[in-house]
């Protein structure tokens, strides 16, 4: 009988802690403090190259990479941007919020 072949039952042995070490590494690599910081930190990158991406196209800007070192206070000379849209959505957003604001106030009297 194969099953109780004390070599073969060895061999299983030795395949099934090998097959456990590597499960346990793989696990204690995935919950690394270190890996997950690493992951939180590129997928928070991702996110704010989409958003960046989103916010550009809505403004009509292309965005420009900036390098270390870069002067900031020339980092508009070139193409400076356009922000009367956004001011006014704002203005438009902070104005309705009041007018709903004082309307339910006044609907609670």
């Amino acid at each position: 009988m194969a099953d109780t072949d004390p070599d073969e039952l060895e061999r299983r042995i030795a395949r099934t802690r090998a097959e456990l070490a590597q499960t346990v590494d793989a696990i204690a690599d995935r919950v690394s403090p270190k890996r997950v910081a690493e992951r939180t930190v590129a997928d928070a990158k991702s996110r704010a190259g989409h958003l960046v991406a989103q916010v550009s196209d809505a403004l009509g800007m292309s965005p420009r990479p900036v390098e270390l070192g870069q002067d900031p206070d020339r980092l508009w000379d070139e193409e400076p941007p356009d922000l009367a849209p956004v001011l006014i959505g704002l203005g438009a957003v902070l104005a309705l919020g009041a007018a709903v604001v004082l309307w339910r106030r006044r609907r609670r009297r």
